[in-house]
């Protein structure tokens, strides 16, 4: 599995998963299953259909999306002028119309990456797409399944050919210089190690110019656009410091300036606005470690790379998840408690020179949000100049909801919400209300708000109305509490109900809880879907994660395995009738809690487990990053090694004890390979 180029074992291994999969089709059938799997099918099928189309990016006099042809197998990117009957822009159908003035359909064809495929030997996968600042090229990276690796091509959208350069393999990453006229970009070393900077100045015959080589094999680069494109960050990690250096974008071969610099495997990132650099960091602060982000600034043309300052106090219990920024203004996603918040505070700041300041003397303008919410991920955003942003708004009980606010008057709506459900001729969305009826109860009480809530466009579309979503704080090893959230059918439930347990816990990431309508016809058959936010994961900030990592990593089990006896206790799930849920590291820790509580659980689905965790990080070959070897242990370690093999699910089944019933799936390729070696 791990020498991709050797058809002859791919071709071994083709063939021992298709035995694999005809085992489980047999199995099925064996107990009659098989009969509610195509059953299962019928209902979910309709639920799952995707949208034809993206809603479209407004960027400049453009609007940007992605829609399916009929027939096809990969979508379409193209774009509209938005100035062309503007009124009647659809977000289902943005290629609808046709300019009667010059007589062409309106919409103009980027990239078909049905053609892309048949290029690339069948199969398409992009990793990196990014349109210049001028909208004249479309830099884009392609997966080429002979090299193992992602290919640089360049478009040029005024002629629709490609570019002769640059032409690359094994990028990692893209930014935009000269205003469209440079394209930098990094690329990796045979471990898929990023260590190398390129500058290509397009039109140009002269060669790409290096601008950076790191030949350490413990340094890791990136390279990102500031929103306004007037630099380039470059963030430098290793296992000693993390760096962010600047790039004129202006002048991309003058040289690079040092901006920041902390300890190793510290979040960074560097905006730009008005001759501010701001940082959104969770670097240690003053030699002491930090539990969450915070937000930095200093004069962007002072050189001193120590002079910032901070911009906000903290709040208790309020932490900054994220920052985005457009001409206007500043943009903080908060998470209060278990809630998460959306507030715009207008730039340039306030602040009068003191600094630094609560966040309530920004005059920020708190946006209305539905209860619930799980999850804000900012949209692309790529207008810089624009007012209006785009976030994507998840709940447990809501299909996500792409919003669009326009944070001058604060007005919102809806432009796309995935998984539209009905039940015969009934839509299942409830009773939501307009922004302009939420209670101000629903809005933080010590943050303070000064803007007026204007009426939406829309509602909130949630399934409040038929199915519950309830919070518990889960004692778990006599040491902390874990938050664990369940969500279940107000028709359905029922005393006895089986239920589906959720977990993650690793890299600090944030738990999946969003709405899934395949989960509907659990739900309608009475199953309690629930969701455990154990150490590991990003439940409780810098030092919950840290507490669930390496050494630690048995805390995440123990977390995830409270929660599973929590909801046999009381009643929630009946005994004998709970399955665990895993993807990728959450299969790790449901395999690993299997191998300890075999007769806790029923069944299990491990999507992509990360099982064989000693061999697999013992392996030099496999494209294994520092992130990996931080979150898991280096098992060269004596210490490391000792943690790795108490909890590897592979290295600890148990002889002689039922187990319950276990569904592995798998996916071919260099990501996630190297799980499964």
């Amino acid at each position: 599995m791990s020498d991709l180029n050797d058809r002859v074992a791919m071709r071994h291994m083709d063939v021992y998963m298709e035995q694999e999969e005809k085992y489980t089709e047999a199995v099925m059938v064996a107990s009659g299953a098989d009969r509610l799997q195509r059953k299962l099918h019928i209902e979910m099928a309709p639920r799952l259909a995707s949208d034809p189309c993206t809603p479209p990016v407004r960027w400049g006099p453009w609007l940007y999306y992605r829609r399916a042809e009929d027939e096809k197998q990969y979508p379409v990117l193209c774009r509209r002028s938005a100035s062309l009957h503007d009124e009647f822009i659809s977000y289902s159908e943005p290629s609808a119309g046709f300019d009667f003035q010059t007589g062409k359909r309106i919409e103009q064809k980027l990239i078909d990456y049905n053609q892309e495929a048949e290029r690339f030997g069948g199969y398409s996968y992009e990793e990196l797409s990014e349109v210049s600042p001028d909208h004249h090229f479309f830099a884009y990276t392609m997966y080429d399944k002979d090299k193992d690796s992602f290919t640089l091509s360049v478009k040029d959208l005024t002629t629709g050919s490609l570019c002769d350069k640059p032409q690359a393999d094994r990028v990692a990453n893209l930014s935009w210089a000269m205003n469209g006229k440079a394209l930098l970009y990094t690329v990796t070393n045979n471990d898929k190690r990023p260590y190398r900077i390129f500058c290509s100045i397009l039109g140009s015959n002269k060669d790409d110019v290096l601008i950076l080589e790191e030949h350490n094999e413990n340094v890791y680069i990136n390279i990102r656009n500031t929103k306004d494109f007037q630099f380039v960050t470059v963030n430098v990690f290793s296992n000693f410091s993390s760096k962010v250096y600047l790039i004129n974008a202006a002048d991309p071969l003058s040289g690079m300036t040092l901006v920041w610099e902390c300890e190793p495997h510290a979040h960074c990132i560097v905006e730009h606005h008005q001759g501010y650099l701001y940082l959104f960091t969770d670097a240690a602060r003053g030699g002491e470690p930090v539990d969450s982000h915070y937000l930095l600034r200093r004069v962007a043309k002072d050189y001193d790379s120590g002079n910032w300052e901070c911009v906000l106090l903290e709040e208790p219990g309020v932490t900054i998840e994220d920052v985005d920024f457009c001409e206007t203004h500043m943009v903080l996603i908060l998470k209060e408690g278990k809630s998460f918040r959306i507030c715009s505070v207008a730039l340039p700041l306030s602040m009068g020179g003191n600094v630094p300041v609560h966040l309530s003397a920004l005059q920020p303008c708190f946006l209305p949000l539905p209860e619930h919410v799980c999850q804000i991920a900012p949209g692309p955003n790529y207008d810089y100049h624009s007012s209006i942003m785009r976030f994507t708004i998840s709940s447990p009980v809501m299909p996500d909801a792409v919003v669009d606010y326009n944070l001058l008057n604060g007005k919102w709506h809806i432009v796309q919400q995935l998984n539209m459900l009905q039940e015969r001729t009934k839509t299942l969305y409830g009773t939501a209300a307009a922004a302009s009826s939420l209670k101000r109860s629903s809005l933080p009480n010590n943050l303070g708000t000064n803007c007026q809530h204007h009426d939406a466009d829309g509602t909130w579309h949630e399934l409040s109305e038929f199915y519950a979503c309830e919070y518990y704080d889960v004692p778990s090893n006599n040491e902390v509490v874990v938050p664990l959230t369940i969500v279940y059918s107000r028709k359905h439930k029922q005393e006895g109900s089986p239920g589906l347990l959720h977990g993650h816990g690793a890299y600090g990431e944030l738990l999946d809880k969003r709405w899934r309508s395949e989960l509907k016809s659990l739900l309608d058959r009475g199953w309690v879907i629930a969701y455990a936010d154990v150490r590991g994961g990003s439940g409780g900030g810098k030092k919950w994660h840290h507490d669930g990592r390496r050494t630690k990593k048995q805390n995440s089990i123990i977390d995830y395995i409270s929660c599973a006896e929590f909801l046999v206790g009381e009643g929630i799930v009946q005994k004998n009738k709970l399955a665990g849920w895993g993807y990728s590291a959450g299969g790790l820790l449901v395999a690993s809690a299997i191998n300890i509580r075999p007769d806790l659980f029923r069944a299990a689905v491990l999507k992509v487990p990360f099982l064989d965790v000693c061999s697999t990080l013992l392996y030099p070959i496999l494209p294994l990053t520092p992130v990996d070897y931080e979150e898991f242990g280096y098992p060269v370690e004596l210490e490391d090694f000792l943690a790795i093999r108490k909890y590897s699910p592979y290295d600890n089944i148990q002889k002689g004890v039922p187990y319950p019933a276990v569904l592995i799936t798998s996916c071919f390729n260099t990501r996630e390979t190297r799980y499964l070696n």
